[in-house]
């Protein structure tokens, strides 16, 4: 498809929501008065509720039965504020999604914070605010947590670490290895839209169209697909390394092939302009707030209306098929009519992007 190219105009700086003053110091680390009044005016005061307010440096929670999915996921990203999100935001839907691919409800978040000295607390407080607005939508809370300061110079103004503890119920098993031949491979949405808008910022420019990152919690849509179809086989969330990087994972992991249908793929015209521009190819661009399904065929129809019918599954669809490959490759079928290998990334096409 051809693309005019985006024109470029400079980003607006976002506009503050905090009335902190101040920066990050170490005393904020040193576990002193410093510190308990950071936890008590900004963490405490931001993500507040009845698991987080009992003090344990260990938070004691209620589990309901079935088995416990558990993921931890260290967020770098730069900038730290980008059209769509934060780092705040990104922190929480990024790990409850790592938790929901498992077909699990997730009940718990932890988060870690290493804060570098000289951090402006009111950007701190910015990213604290939206990391609780995204708790409290995805109605999963901050239970417990830690804060970390280093020298000046030797962090990138805060890293976040975040953990999520949820339950997978019974008679559900969605796995790589449950990749079989035969199943239809389904996509919740247009790919590319999270690594652009983070690229888009960091390098000041932007599009008459603006591109916006995709984050967003996707437990709900995953309970209500799970719900219509319990034997769903496998569900990945595409971020690093984007669509063709988690296909070869599976692919990888399953001993399994697949064939993609180039004209299926939803990209945004403003992100495939982007990428043209860029020389990027948005097969390998993260994504936040998407999902792949392997499925039985025969599946897919009812899954696809489910997906449809919810707000982060209107553009979703059948993008291909598992098949028997004992070299486990990725191939697609391209919109002239030929094939080529979707093949593993080499090295690195956007840094920090999470």
């Amino acid at each position: 498809m051809n693309m005019i190219a985006p024109k470029m105009t400079k980003h607006k700086a976002p506009a503050k929501t905090s009335t902190l003053r101040g920066t990050v110091n170490m005393t904020h680390g040193g576990g002193g008065r410093g510190m308990a009044e950071l936890i008590d005016n900004l963490f405490l005061r931001h993500l507040d509720n009845a698991l987080l307010r009992q003090g344990h440096d260990a938070a004691l929670c209620a589990v309901p039965p079935g088995r416990l999915a558990i993921s931890t996921d260290g967020h770098v990203i730069s900038p730290l504020f980008f059209p769509g999100g934060d780092i705040g935001s990104l922190a929480v839907h990024g790990t409850l999604n790592d938790v929901a691919m498992a077909g699990a409800k997730p009940l718990y978040l932890t988060a870690g914070f290493i804060l570098e000295e000289g951090f402006p607390l009111a950007d701190l407080e910015r990213i604290v605010i939206s990391m609780a607005a995204a708790a409290r939508e995805a109605g999963v809370p901050v239970v417990t947590g830690d804060t970390k300061v280093v020298e000046k110079g030797n962090g990138d103004g805060v890293f976040i670490t975040t953990t999520g503890i949820g339950v997978v119920p019974e008679g559900v098993e969605i796995s790589a290895q449950r990749a079989r031949p035969g199943q239809a491979i389904l996509l919740s949405g247009s790919i590319g839209d999270h690594g652009i808008a983070i690229l888009s910022q960091r390098e000041n420019l932007a599009f008459d169209t603006e591109i916006r990152s995709d984050s967003a919690a996707l437990h709900g849509l995953v309970a209500e697909m799970v719900a219509a179809v319990p034997e769903i086989a496998v569900l990945r969330d595409p971020t690093r390394g984007g669509l063709a990087a988690t296909l070869n994972e599976i692919a990888r992991q399953a001993g399994v092939g697949m064939v993609l249908e180039e004209e299926a793929i939803p990209v945004k015209p403003e992100v495939t302009a982007a990428c043209e521009l860029l020389g990027l190819d948005p097969l390998y661009v993260a994504n936040e707030g998407k999902l792949i399904c392997l499925c039985d065929a025969e599946d897919a129809g009812r899954l696809l209306e489910v997906l449809r019918a919810h707000p982060l599954g209107r553009e979703a669809a059948l993008i291909g098929q598992v098949t028997e490959d004992p070299h486990a490759m990725v191939q697609m079928r391209t919109s002239f009519g030929g094939g080529r290998v979707v093949d593993w990334l080499a090295g690195e096409q956007l840094p920090r992007i999470c």
